[in-house]
């Protein structure tokens, strides 16, 4: 009888582990996702100020930046690929579309 018990304990012993230890991981990266979501998130509010460097292009929408720079990333929320945050004016890498 001893015997028996002994075996089923063995037995149940690796899957009950398993699931401990799956339970700490996942409650360690959700802890991690939450605190790295509450510091990179930027809430946008609709009273803010567009940014000055704001234009319409028919056909795409909003842009930022220097339109007729080559970098440009045509968004309307990152200015180009160097220099994403701006600002365009008297940028170093500046170069005129050809």
């Amino acid at each position: 009888m001893l015997e028996t018990i002994l075996v089923f304990v063995l037995g149940l012993t690796p899957p009950a582990l398993s699931i401990w230890v799956m339970h700490r991981v996942k409650t360690r990266a959700q802890a991690r996702l939450a605190e790295t979501t509450r510091t990179s998130v930027v809430i946008i509010s609709p009273t803010d100020q567009h940014p000055p460097d704001r234009h319409y292009l028919e056909g795409v929408g909003y842009l930022i930046g220097d339109i007729t720079c080559r970098y440009n990333a045509r968004s309307a929320y990152i200015r180009c690929a160097i220099n994403p945050s701006g600002p365009c004016k008297n940028c170093l890498h500046y170069e005129p579309k050809d």
